[in-house]
């Protein structure tokens, strides 16, 4: 028996009507009933029973104890794809595509992207900083404990190292964990060639970017119109060796490569995947990269959903993510675990699964992120509902009551 007496930090959730611990062997999770979790030290060292969890390290020995009797508990939801730094307001766009307009339409006409790059470049960096952490603070109420989020709105060396800048300040002075995406080749600005563009994300950007030692990931969009196959390749291969790990938007709009880049500099995650076929598919899953799905995008953008089921019924992993940007204004995991079941057929447990583990995975996490198993990190949602089910089945109202992230309550 563990001397939990003895130890400081002890958190102890006990009496949950169902917790779930992690991924099961097939797409779903392992779901357990009347059950509890411990910790310590903001690492978790028991799941099980209640009674047998509580044997061990009782209620009266925790600094911290939640009685989440009649609720579900979950592991803190995994967020690997956002743009949520960013300045301005394109409320104005959604109504234009209500009218018709595509977005690459909207994109032409000066809006989009570029948009928002002006009004990043206008912003002052406490601006960016406490633009982000607006959204940080949502994200937590709604259950996030781990999100990445991108630049991609400077476009140019100074602006995108101001961006990075902005990340880490307001992920340092936050509870939840920010990880940061180099998005240099996220659009191309005005008046500049795409292959120029490109060269100087490669010859420019980058190498300032190493050196700043911010940034984990680089992103590129590869897309018709913005980034080709061999563009988005030489900027990942270029950002790999520079130390980061490549990341590619693919199959948004059209399949011009993606997936085949992904594999080929083996990509965390390929992410978006609306148009990916069943060639694209065997060659992300036979490379191992993570699918990310972003189903809110779909619904902002009124667009046919990726194919989730294609690839769980070949019994592959699917994560999901907000896409939190102006252009797909939601910060709430939970929503996307209804928009998964309803607009993409999957399970309330496969959503589950992806709004968690999977989604920690698209983000090289292997330190047991995305689960509440003994040695992972005691990230964790209580929500206010009976079975885990209900994260899809209810969209009205937020259900988290309580968010723990290392062990110590952070939301409730």
């Amino acid at each position: 028996m563990t001397d939990a007496g003895s130890a400081a930090g002890l958190t102890v959730v006990h009496g949950a009507a169902e917790l779930v611990v992690g991924p099961d062997e097939g797409t779903g999770v392992v779901v357990l009933e009347d059950a509890a979790f411990a910790a310590l030290d903001g690492e978790v060292v028991a799941v099980g029973p209640t009674a047998e969890v509580l044997a061990d390290y009782p209620v009266a020995d925790a600094e911290t104890a939640i009685d989440a009797t009649g609720k579900t508990v979950l592991p803190g939801f995994v967020d690997p794809h956002t743009h949520a730094l960013f300045a301005g307001d394109r409320s104005d766009e959604f109504v234009a595509k209500l009218r018709g307009a595509t977005y690459e339409e909207i994109l032409a006409d000066g809006g989009g992207i570029l948009r928002t790059v002006d009004a990043v470049r206008e912003a002052t960096d406490d601006e960016l900083v406490a633009n982000l952490t607006e959204h940080l603070d949502a994200m937590l109420a709604h259950g996030t404990t781990t999100v990445e989020v991108k630049t991609g709105y400077g476009l140019d060396t100074e602006t995108e190292l101001r961006m990075l800048s902005a990340v880490d300040a307001a992920g340092s002075d936050h509870p939840v964990d920010v990880i940061p995406t180099f998005m240099g080749a996220h659009a191309v600005p005005r008046g500049v060639d795409a292959e120029e563009y490109a060269e100087s994300v490669v010859a420019d950007q980058l190498p300032a970017v190493a050196e700043q030692g911010i940034a984990e990931f680089c992103d590129v969009f590869c897309e018709r119109g913005v980034f080709t196959a061999e563009q988005s390749r030489r900027i990942l291969e270029a950002g790999r060796d520079h130390g980061l790990a490549p990341k590619i938007h693919a199959d948004e709009f059209a399949a011009i490569g993606g997936t085949d880049v992904a594999a080929a500099v083996g990509a965390a995650s390929a992410d978006h995947l609306l148009h990916t076929d069943e060639a694209g598919r065997e060659t992300l899953v036979d490379a191992g990269v993570t699918p990310v799905m972003l189903p809110g995008t779909a619904f902002g953008l009124g667009a046919d959903y990726a194919d989730a089921r294609a690839f769980l019924d070949a019994g592959h992993e699917v994560a999901l993510a907000t896409d939190f940007n102006p252009n797909c204004f939601s910060r709430s995991m939970s929503f996307v675990a209804t928009l998964a079941s309803v607009g993409m057929r999957m399970t309330p447990h496969e959503a589950i699964r992806g709004v968690t583990s999977a989604a920690a995975g698209a983000l090289d996490r292997d330190d047991g992120t995305g689960t509440l198993r003994a040695g992972a990190p005691a990230d964790a949602v209580v929500l206010d509902v009976p079975t885990a089910s209900h994260l899809s089945y209810r969209f009205d109202t937020n259900p988290v009551s309580t968010v723990l992230k290392s062990g110590v309550v952070a939301r409730e």
